[in-house]
């Protein structure tokens, strides 16, 4: 037993303890724990935990900042005055506090171990670390007790990069360990290994089964059903060959699993099944459609945006979905509200700034990854910082809301990056298009960016809306010469502004010029109506006299429908404009401009002072 300030942990049992209770803790984050109290002292690096913990798979490393904040919850530490662990910006993490070996106290905690404890520790002394996900911890009990009573299930659990979906299973396999004794293992599918190695993520399970408290009977049952599995994994029968790779037959572990599990439950979790290889989807298949009974369930998550159209994942659920043989649960984004009770945990304070919830909901569109790597950009930005009055500390914003919004957090933007790698070169240039617009953006003008064929353009937006979570169709807008065109909308505004920010200027500056120009064409005779958008598009080009030309045009526009307020704003548009031509142009255009706007304000005025001398009559 390692003890440290009020904790013990328990490497034996894998459990955490606080005095005499038992803390739920999942299996990684406990992992994680494990090697930062068993290296106290030192400074351990991103790269040395991530190859720790996941050796020879890669991992982002944003996961380990989740499993961070996890820990400092149930520790009850503080990351800006760390008693236990502390940051290292850009780093990594060293586990401060003092560590002694206790071997005392283990023989009462053990005799403490009962099952109304375990569920006192599931229910109140461990944080939940998710929020607003109470109706799907409980479906996935609804599935657990079915597994009990011998009935097998498979649930997939789907939805966006960073929605949840790993700390959903997390906090429901927590809890299932605690409550019913529920053991689980899983294994992480991972992208580039589908075509190249088979049954990767099972054979990550099977090791951990094999290592865990009852691993021995596991490696007899394997060793009986199916040897070839067992070799698979490094645990071969001593005096056995090892059988070929081609060998290892889904229907012998399905066998060994369902001898495994008779008398005891066993949850099985395959993660990101989008890279899962076609052997391991045919062993889920498997599982899924045997009829003896078996207390075991299998949970596997994927992202349904990065699913081709034909991939063999999305045909197998759908299959197993119309045979009533799995259950799926969509994580969507998180309302407002849940953002704010997530922020509030996070800052261990319960009045926010005001306006922070909706400024870190909108930005992150719900997402509770992006919610918080917003929300530490903001403190490492000192835009968040905590104040002391007293002995009370607060959380205090310093910045409003349109400074805050300058930058994309490096750890998003980067995960962002990644996600656009996997994309062809006309789909990322449809995409670094669109993000000219605004987050939402019509079809013709990525055509008209990019000068390709309009229906082509059409089609194309359209196949990345079955694809790309982020990018969705937003409905249709008829243009003047007759003809229809569709919106599209970015789901997360972050998106754009990364995909802006990947083009260079010239190269933004050209396809905002072909946008202006294709509306001067599409809105000929009824300029007006567009020259803001028009002046917007020439302005971000660079195109100064053309935005002149196009502000102008818009307030006359504006004049002639008598919004005089309207007419003042964008001549005063243009009059900051003038700075950016040559002397000479530039103080003619000021001049002009000047004497425009003076005669407007004038109007303007008189009109104001009209009104309220009648409404004073009246």
């Amino acid at each position: 037993m390692k003890q440290f300030g009020e904790f013990g942990l328990d490497t034996l049992n894998e459990c955490l303890w606080r005095s005499d209770k038992p803390i739920a803790l999942p299996p990684k984050p406990f992992a994680v724990l494990r090697y930062l109290v068993e290296h106290s002292g030192r400074l351990i690096t991103h790269d040395e935990l991530l190859e720790a913990l996941w050796p020879e798979t890669y991992v982002q490393p944003q996961v380990l900042r989740t499993y961070m904040l996890e820990l400092r919850k149930v520790l009850r530490d503080d990351a800006g005055q760390p008693r236990y662990i502390q940051t290292l910006p850009k780093r990594g993490y060293r586990f401060i506090a003092p560590v002694m070996e206790s071997a005392n106290l283990a023989e009462p905690i053990a005799k403490s171990i009962s099952e109304p404890a375990l569920q006192v520790a599931a229910q109140g002394e461990a944080p939940n670390p998710i929020v607003n996900r109470d109706e799907e911890i409980t479906s996935l009990k609804s599935q657990l007790e079915l597994a009990a009573s011998g009935q097998r299930q498979v649930v997939f659990v789907t939805g966006e990069a960073g929605i949840g979906k790993t700390a959903l299973v997390d906090a429901f396999c927590g809890q299932a360990a605690s409550r019913c004794a529920a053991s689980s293992a899983r294994g992480q599918c991972v992208e580039g290994f589908g075509g190249k190695e088979e049954y990767y993520p099972v054979t990550e399970a099977l090791r951990q089964i094999c290592a865990s408290p009852e691993g021995d009977k596991a490696c007899r049952v394997l060793a009986r059903i199916a040897p070839a599995w067992l070799a698979a994994i490094g645990r071969e029968s001593i005096g056995s060959t090892q059988p070929a790779a081609g060998s290892r037959m889904p229907g012998d572990l399905c066998a060994a699993l369902e001898e495994m599990v008779a008398d005891q439950l066993l949850i099985l979790v395959f993660e990101d099944l989008q890279w899962a290889d076609d052997a391991t989807l045919h062993l889920i298949s498997a599982l899924a459609r045997r009829r003896t009974h078996a207390r075991l369930l299998l949970i596997a998550t994927y992202r349904p945006q990065d699913f081709a159209t034909d991939h063999p994942a999305k045909g197998l659920k759908q299959d197993l979905r119309m045979r009533r043989l799995c259950a799926e649960i969509a994580l969507a984004p998180l309302a407002r509200a849940a953002v704010r009770e997530l922020l509030s945990r996070e800052l261990r304070q319960e009045e926010l700034p005001p306006g922070l919830a909706g400024f870190v909901h909108r930005r992150s569109e719900g997402n509770p990854l992006f919610a918080i790597a917003i929300l530490e950009h903001l403190m490492a930005q000192d835009f968040l910082v905590r104040e002391e009055t007293g002995s009370v500390a607060r959380w205090v914003q310093t910045a409003p809301d349109k400074e805050m919004e300058a930058s994309v957090p490096e750890g998003l933007a980067q995960m962002i990056e990644l996600q656009l790698a996997r994309l062809e070169e006309q789909e990322l240039s449809i995409l670094e298009a669109g993000s000219l617009m605004s987050v939402a953006f019509p079809s013709w003008a990525v055509a008209a960016a990019l000068q390709r064929d309009p229906d082509e353009m059409e089609e194309a937006c359209q196949n990345l809306t079955r694809r790309l979570y982020f990018v969705e169709r937003a409905g249709e807008d008829e243009l003047p010469d007759g003809t229809r065109s569709t919106f599209y909308v970015f789901a997360h505004g972050l998106y754009r502004e990364v995909l802006w920010r990947k083009q260079t200027e010239a190269r933004r500056a050209r396809r905002h010029t072909r946008i202006a120009e294709r509306l001067a064409e599409l809105f000929a005779g009824r300029e007006g109506t567009v020259a803001r958008e028009t002046a917007m598009h020439y302005e971000a080009a660079g195109n100064w006299q053309r935005a002149l030309s196009a502000l102008r045009t818009a307030a006359r526009h504006a004049l002639d429908r008598q919004a005089l307020a309207e007419a003042a704003e964008l001549l005063e548009r243009a009059l900051r404009l003038t700075e950016n031509l040559r002397e000479s142009e530039g103080e003619v255009a000021a001049c002009e401009l000047s004497r425009d706007l003076e005669s407007v304000r004038q109007a303007l005025n008189q009109a104001q002072e009209y009104e309220h001398t009648t409404s004073g009559k009246a």
